[in-house]
């Protein structure tokens, strides 16, 4: 695969990223077709593995780590830390008492003694960024830590990171993970602009926006189940119109693959790693199935007569609901946030 760099890191990773999310208890629970999906990903060529603490409550980290003997020091290896981790309050969120402690967490479980590149899975709107940043920049200077970055975080949150890292010299986030995806467009108004104004890498999740486009939802067919579905119900509920708007598009999409003569997964993901700010795609297998029918996505070549029509049916910057922009603001969310 061709390496790109990492935002300004200079760090070269492949343009696919294999994440981590449905090895364990909520995707794929047996360790050895996981780590046998892990060996072929690498033998592939990709060279960057993105895992959280929060995926099947650690079990994907400790996955990842097994795998990872002896090929650790060819891996750029990436964590998150936010999600909750138990039922004690303070075992979650963006604190410093927080990630000190999450962070030797997944050092443990991923057998290793520094992570490449470490996140924040979501923003904490109880928690002021110079905290986390601060605990954050003693990481890397302890050398536990190589790079930080965001993952899901609203435009205004991107700059005021990189603001307060500036103002008051901490180390600055130098990616940001982005939900994007041909039915989740509403980044390209804002947040990929922004990266590229500060020079960060764009490593994006769910290029097949969860399983919309995998080919399998399709108008007129019997709408697949998955434990994805089972999960997250109304992000699947058809009795929604923003999900019978989305069904449309991804029925649209699939006619014009098929007309192209390209796979409409090859089409999602090849589609991603055009924006220019992308770095990496990631992409989430469950199956070594899944891993084969997405590995030769960075190969296929989209036209711009396709771009165009891919416009037409989903048109730039356009998000079909509020869930699929992966993070709702507290001041959204919670109505005691915005009544007197």
């Amino acid at each position: 695969m061709e390496h790109r760099t990492l935002g300004r890191t200079g760090v070269k990773v492949s343009p696919l990223c294999l994440g981590a999310m449905m090895f364990g208890a909520i995707g794929n629970r047996d360790h050895d077709e996981c780590t046998s999906i892990i060996h072929a990903a690498l033998d592939a060529g990709i060279n960057f593995i993105d895992t959280a603490d929060v995926y099947s409550s650690g079990e994907s980290e400790e996955i990842v780590g097994k795998a990872l003997v002896g090929r650790r020091d060819d891996v750029v290896l990436a964590s998150k830390v936010h999600g909750a981790m138990g039922k004690d309050p303070n075992r979650a969120g963006n604190s410093r008492r927080w990630i000190v402690r999450a962070c030797e967490d997944s050092l443990r479980r991923l057998r290793t003694d520094h992570l490449d590149l470490y996140q924040i899975h979501r923003p904490d709107a109880d928690c002021d960024i110079d905290e986390t940043l601060a605990a954050l920049s003693d990481l890397v200077h302890a050398g536990k830590v190589r790079s930080i970055g965001s993952s899901t975080f609203p435009p205004s949150e991107i700059v005021e990171a990189q603001w307060v890292a500036e103002r008051r010299s901490r180390e600055r986030f130098v990616c940001e993970q982005p939900p994007y995806s041909l039915l989740v467009r509403g980044i390209e108004a804002d947040v990929l602009p922004t990266c590229q104004r500060y020079g960060m890498g764009v490593i994006p999740w769910s290029p097949l926006a969860a399983g919309w486009l995998s080919g399998r939802y399709r108008l007129g067919a019997e709408l697949p189940t998955s434990r994805r579905a089972e999960r997250l119900p109304w992000r699947y509920d058809m009795s929604l119109p923003e999900n019978q708007r989305k069904l449309e598009a991804a029925d649209a999409l699939g006619r014009l693959a098929d007309e192209a003569g390209i796979r409409l997964v090859h089409l999602a993901v090849a589609w991603v790693l055009r924006h220019p700010a992308v770095s990496a795609a990631i992409i989430g297998p469950r199956t070594m199935e899944q891993l084969e029918s997405q590995i030769d996505a960075p190969d296929v070549c989209l036209e711009t007569d396709l771009l165009d029509r891919i416009d037409a049916i989903v048109p730039p910057g356009t998000n079909f609901s509020l869930a699929d922009s992966g993070y709702v603001p507290a001041a959204v969310a919670d109505p005691g946030r915005r009544r007197r």
